[in-house]
């Protein structure tokens, strides 16, 4: 499947391993399918360098195909690594011109991969990074909704903007993210006729200029690839998301064409791509 229009995948861990043997293929179909941007997301100190490493690289004999731009941050599953010097770190890291947001950061109290509190830290180190450089934050929250408002609230006013990714939360917190001024990202959880039905039943709030798109490949592989495209190992990658886009159409009051092109507008006016 090919998108009505351009779109851009806002959120992939590209530097993933399961993208080691065929990452200038997965890169060609993602630009057939009509995905020509794509976000890399920074998930660690090293995640995030090699994240820029595969901003720079080419494969082969040709440039990789479409623009690579790439956050920078720690994902909460990670803040115990979090340390004295991992704030200036970063903040060298998002010197980078393709670096694009500070994040992967959030909380995640459903795995608690990471002691609380030191997620915290992290979260509020992050946070108080973004609004010195005045880049946006692209956010993680599981299970940790009314601690993770409470910090933005503090902060909210200081950053440029925030977009909380891979959204599955309730409708409360739905509304709390609007009420500040935060983008939603939607993956292929809304594809999943048992966990997303209730992402499906909420889509039609969001504003259309709040939305983005994103796959969080290599995880999330919608369910409702057919059977011909879906792939053997079960790895998802940025030539699926048409079928997110598809999906949400479903469930939103505007045709697929103009979902496509306001996300894609959205993406590059919240990420200034092209301003680097």
């Amino acid at each position: 499947m090919d998108a009505p229009a351009p779109i851009i995948d806002i959120g992939v861990n590209l530097t993933n391993s399961r993208f080691d043997k065929d990452l200038q293929a997965v890169l060609e179909r993602s630009l057939n399918a009509g995905i020509g941007t794509i976000i890399i997301t920074g998930t660690s100190e090293t995640a995030s360098q090699a994240a820029l490493t595969l901003c720079e690289k080419t494969l082969g004999e040709k440039s990789l195909p479409g623009r690579l731009y790439a956050t920078c941050g720690v994902h909460p599953h990670d803040a115990r690594q979090f340390g004295a010097g991992s704030g200036e770190n970063l903040r060298q890291l998002a010197s980078h011109p393709s670096v694009v947001a500070i994040g992967e950061t959030g909380l995640d109290f459903n795995r608690d991969f990471s002691p609380r509190p030191e997620q915290i830290k992290a979260f509020e180190t992050q946070l108080e990074l973004a609004a010195e450089l005045g880049l946006p934050v692209f956010m993680h929250e599981r299970d940790s909704h009314g601690r993770f408002v409470e910090i933005l609230r503090c902060y909210r006013d200081h950053i440029v903007g925030g977009v909380v990714h891979c959204f599955t939360g309730t409708r409360e917190a739905l509304f709390d993210y609007l009420d500040l001024d935060l983008h939603i990202g939607i993956t292929g959880w809304i594809c999943d006729e048992r966990r997303g039905a209730e992402l499906q039943r909420l889509v039609a709030n969001i504003p259309l200029p709040r939305l983005m798109l994103e796959t969080d490949a290599p995880y999330l592989l919608p369910r409702t690839l057919p059977a011909s495209v879906k792939p053997k190992n079960g790895r998802n990658e940025p030539a699926f998301l048409p079928y997110v886009l598809e999906m949400l159409a479903r469930h939103y009051p505007a045709p697929p064409r103009a979902i496509a092109e306001q996300t894609t507008q959205t993406a590059q006016a919240f990420f200034r791509l092209g301003d680097t």
